[in-house]
């Protein structure tokens, strides 16, 4: 019988299991407090919580903990790239970013993915199977307990596709938020997507406070196609429709991510029919230089290429953005450090 996982539960699915095990209502909160504020890695840290009751819980709900496999700290920015170990043995990246604006964690949502993407590492090896809601949040846990600092951002950008894990995905958004845990606003949390349009639009109907963030990376169907095999059964113009109609339910601005590569995309052509695709949306482009990895042979761009096809933007009225390289020294790329470890 497959056992609940209690750290994925929210409060009122909380007291109904206190209630089975004959306590008073109040304990839920008190247990999901010590879970979702305090972020114990063991009942016997719960100070306010009979013996008994610990010794249940534990008995019949173990508690989901990431174990930390490593980290690699860069010299350039300080960012932090974290391999941690899942109770089955399976290992998921997340990534610790510092901003003047705060602390913001870069977390995956699956163990692998099965996008297919032609410049990611993550899905170089499949899909192994979704993560639980208390294993997207234990990343953000484990990264705060080990800084000591509090998780202002978190984007949901790691391995894997949010869209493709939905439920997962919305029961974390919903504890991640909640006052009674670590309570990150809605406005602080960003989920990206490669653009699944059913999903997205599930998504926009919920009304969320949340960015959503498309992965781009062409600017016409044809050449998404080359790249990114998703766009096999969503056409860039229902993708782009979705977005419009998230911006239409939510009021939020869309970020489309736009990973340049040299000779492949990055041409004045490609600004051209860029500008023309987004017209008239209320967006925010993301430039980001392409970070090579050795299983394909996708180049940077120039840094004066990169800054022309963002010129090109900005003069028809496009607010744009370059990303800042981060942790250009630590294996960067999504998926590059789990790779690397499943193949040692």
């Amino acid at each position: 019988m497959e056992q609940t996982d209690i750290k994925s539960l929210n409060l009122k699915e909380l007291t109904g299991v206190v209630s089975e095990l004959g306590e008073k209502p109040f304990r839920a909160k008190q247990i999901y407090e010590w879970l979702h504020q305090k972020q114990v890695t063991d009942y016997e840290e719960m100070t306010n919580i009979s013996k008994k009751l610990k010794e249940e819980l534990r008995e019949k709900y173990p508690l989901t903990v990431l174990k930390q496999v490593t980290v690699q700290i860069s010299k350039i920015d300080g960012t932090r790239k974290y391999l941690f170990a899942l109770a089955d043995g399976n290992v998921i990246e997340s990534v610790l970013m510092r901003y003047k604006h705060g602390n913001s964690v870069c977390i995956s949502s699956q163990v692998g993915c099965r996008m297919g993407c032609r410049f990611c590492a993550s899905t170089l090896d499949g899909k192994v199977r979704d993560l639980l809601p208390s294993e997207m949040l234990e990343q953000i846990y484990r990264i705060g307990a080990d800084i000591g600092e509090r998780i202002s951002n978190v984007v949901v950008m790691g391995t894997g596709e949010p869209l493709d894990n939905y439920d997962n995905l919305l029961k974390f958004i919903e504890l991640l938020t909640d006052e009674n845990g670590l309570n990150i606003s809605q406005r602080n949390l960003t989920v990206s997507t490669c653009g699944i349009v059913p999903r997205m639009r599930e998504l926009a109907e919920k009304k969320l406070q949340i960015t959503l963030a498309l992965s781009l990376h062409a600017s016409s169907q044809e050449k998404r196609l080359a790249l990114m095999p998703v766009a096999n059964k969503y056409e860039l113009s229902e993708v782009i429709d979705a977005c419009r109609y998230y911006f239409e339910k939510t009021g939020r601005r869309v970020t489309f991510e736009y990973s340049l590569v040299a000779g492949v995309n990055d041409t004045d052509t490609d600004a051209a029919e860029l500008q023309a695709l987004v017209r008239g949306m209320n967006c925010h482009i993301n430039l980001i230089p392409v970070n090579p990895i050795k299983e394909r042979d996708f180049v940077q761009p120039s840094r004066d290429r990169v800054l022309d096809f963002k010129n090109k933007l900005e003069k028809n009225g496009i607010n744009v953005t370059i990303r800042r390289e981060m942790g250009r020294d630590i294996d960067g790329a999504c998926g590059q450090l789990r790779k690397r470890y499943i193949e040692r």
